[in-house]
């Protein structure tokens, strides 16, 4: 993994010292298992087929099915300080009612997942239930902003607040000593700023993609004559499509704001096939400065940003 660990400790601080990560052997599973494991909690991972990683110190793996789980998984949960859910939505949904029933009274459950409002629905469902039956617990949704490999160092991380306390506290503080930049924000908000943001951007290089097919050019070709911001593309366009295509269909069918977004999207381009169909010069202009006054006072820093970013490749601007 990308990015410096926490040194470890002999145990860790404030209430949370054990940990279940369900999901431990995907991406976002092991890298919260190796996180908090460095940050001196007892870790256990929990997933279906515990295998393809290298082991990680100090984390115990048990194979098994969260939604079907056998007397060591609830006994794990059962003891637990924090439960991490880095799974599908799907899987969140089904599992987040039972999970809950079985925690601990004061204990943390949190996912990972990119969207929001059935999820939050559903938990805090679960939180109330297990308020009713006398084990209050503790509740996050958190959505890291960046690929597990880039490491949390100056990275967001969207944190929704469902019932805070002392545990989610901690975790969150955790996360912010790994370099995390945790972002508060409200549920509904998170999920029309994530159309924006993933499902637009998506969208957006994907369609670049199929233009580029479509036209029947080669990239070797494009590569090398490219132009810094078309090189930027095929570099988008080579990371999303080596990554496991359910993180992005997630993306584009998970929130009902998605398909907003890809409208969104699609109107931007029919109006600059029209500007460009009717030869009006004088109205692309003036499309091109209501962006630029879109961007606001965060104009001039984005221009600096995209222009280190091709001096750093050995691009020229």
């Amino acid at each position: 993994m990308n990015g410096e660990l926490p040194q470890p400790r002999e145990a860790a601080a404030g209430p949370l010292a054990r940990a279940v990560v369900v999901g431990g052997s995907g991406a976002v599973g092991h890298m919260f298992a190796e996180r908090l494991a460095a940050s001196g909690l007892a870790v256990v991972s929990v997933d279906i087929a515990p295998v393809g990683r290298a082991p990680i110190a100090g984390v115990r793996r048990i194979a098994g099915d969260v939604l079907r789980p056998e007397p060591p998984i609830r006994h794990e949960v059962a003891a637990a300080d924090l439960v991490v859910l880095a799974v599908p939505e799907k899987v969140v949904l089904d599992a987040v009612l039972p999970l809950a029933a079985a925690m601990r009274p004061g204990a943390v459950l949190a996912d990972t997942t990119s969207v929001k409002g059935t999820v939050v629905d559903r938990t805090l469902s679960a939180v109330q239930e297990a308020s009713g039956r006398g084990g209050e617990i503790e509740a996050v949704s958190l959505n890291p902003m960046y690929a597990p490999s880039l490491g949390p160092r100056g990275r967001p991380v969207a944190a929704v607040r469902l019932k805070d306390g002392p545990g989610v506290r901690a975790l969150l503080g955790l996360m912010e000593s790994w370099g995390a930049r945790i972002v508060p924000v409200e549920a509904r908000e998170h999920d029309r700023l994530m159309a924006a943001a993933q499902a637009a951007t998506h969208a957006a290089v994907l369609a670049f993609g199929l233009a580029l097919r479509q036209l029947g050019v080669g990239v070797a070709e494009l590569s090398a004559l490219a132009p810094p911001p078309h090189t930027a593309m095929l570099a988008l366009l080579a990371r999303i499509t080596s990554a496991a295509p359910e993180v992005y269909w997630d993306v584009q069918t998970g929130s009902p704001d998605a398909e907003q977004a890809r409208a969104a999207l699609k109107n931007g381009v029919e109006t600059l096939i029209a500007l460009a169909r009717d030869g009006d010069e004088a109205a692309f202009a003036a499309t091109v400065a209501e962006l630029h006054a879109y961007l606001g006072a965060d104009a001039p820093r984005l221009a600096d940003l995209c222009a280190d970013m091709f001096r750093r490749h050995g691009q020229p601007t």
